[in-house]
């Protein structure tokens, strides 16, 4: 059997290179001019050649963080297909840059970050059509078990409302860990012995309270109000924090959000022009893999992640400038 001609190394160049049009035929159109350049069939196969595994990105990032220090942070969000018809996992998601329900596909990642670095170790796609796939929340604790195997002792585990069920937090608590979460105003806890109210009609001052959450056990819960008038309430199961450390973990919860906008814009996540879903997916990994090299070399150059992108077309038109290839004369 003949050996490929692309690697998964070359596909995630090309993902880093890419300025708007992520296919397959542009990656062949892109590939060295040689004997043997791939063709576009070649980019294809690689992509349905490989299973879904994310094994090598856990491999590429290991060097990089400290399992023992830091944060986990996990969420999900949905990759835009609003014209999709014939592709596969392509299913109706919540999306919270619309703020109403899309077309797309859900991904779920877990990101290390110890304020500075942002490095996603794990990703899961959600095959809505049950029962053939998990739910969200068997995807969370199935990514918690594998980062525990993997060695992770972090200092918090940071999501959303949408997974802070009584299942969810028990999960994490029992892999020996904190929490810092969001919580529903309606969430039944007992701040004073006497029975279940909803979380919104207990008084909880600046430092916090500590209340019991029915059927996990004691939390801290903190109260804060937005400037636009909107109510969260933030819980934790380390029952001393205090509450300028509940801000700057929110602070770096928040970077997750960020690595969501820089998958998308600057790796492609969401353009791939393939129907199955095994091509979707490993393209999703190989975008992920990309960003972990944006990443890495922004914290070794202070560069962001947009201007090492926008180096690569001024290092192209200054190229050009000097040996231009094509000669474009409007007196011709």
């Amino acid at each position: 059997m003949n050996p490929p001609k692309v690697t998964d190394i070359e596909y995630i160049q090309f993902l880093i290179a890419a300025q708007r049009v992520y296919t397959c035929t542009e990656a062949a159109q892109c590939a060295p001019a040689t004997p043997h350049a791939p063709a576009h069939d070649a980019f294809v196969r690689l992509l349905h050649r490989q299973p879904p595994d994310t094994a090598a990105l856990w491999q590429e990032v290991r060097p990089y963080v400290r399992p023992t220090t830091g944060l986990l942070v996990l969420d999900d969000t949905t990759l835009d297909k609003p014209y999709a018809r014939n592709i596969e996992l392509v299913t109706r998601h919540w999306s919270g840059k619309h703020h109403q329900v899309v077309a797309g596909i859900n991904l779920l990642t877990v990101v290390w970050t110890d304020g500075t670095a942002t490095l996603p170790c794990d990703c899961r796609v959600y095959d809505k059509p049950l029962p053939n796939g998990q739910t969200k929340n068997e995807h969370f604790r199935a990514m918690l078990t594998t980062a525990k195997a993997r060695g992770f002792a972090p200092q918090f585990v940071c999501f959303d409302s949408w997974y802070s069920s009584v299942e969810n937090l028990k999960a994490v608590r029992g892999h020996g860990w904190h929490f810092l979460t969001r919580l529903k105003h309606n969430r039944l806890v007992n701040p004073d012995g006497h029975g279940n109210v909803p979380l919104s009609t207990v008084t909880i001052p600046a430092p916090g309270r500590q209340v019991h959450l029915k059927g996990f056990g004691m939390i801290l819960v903190f109260r804060i109000v937005a400037p636009d008038g909107d109510t969260e309430y933030w819980a934790t199961n380390h029952l001393t924090m205090h509450a300028i450390e509940r801000a700057s973990l929110a602070r770096q919860c928040w970077t997750i959000e960020t690595y969501h906008r820089g998958l998308k814009q600057c790796c492609g996540a969401e353009r791939a022009q393939v129907r199955k879903a095994r091509a979707q997916w490993y393209h999703i990994v190989l975008a992920v893999r990309a960003f972990v090299r944006l990443e890495i070399h922004r914290l070794r150059t202070g560069r962001h992640w947009y201007t090492t992108k926008t180096m690569l077309v001024r290092e192209a038109i200054r190229h050009y400038l000097s040996h231009p290839t094509v000669v474009l004369d409007a007196t011709a």
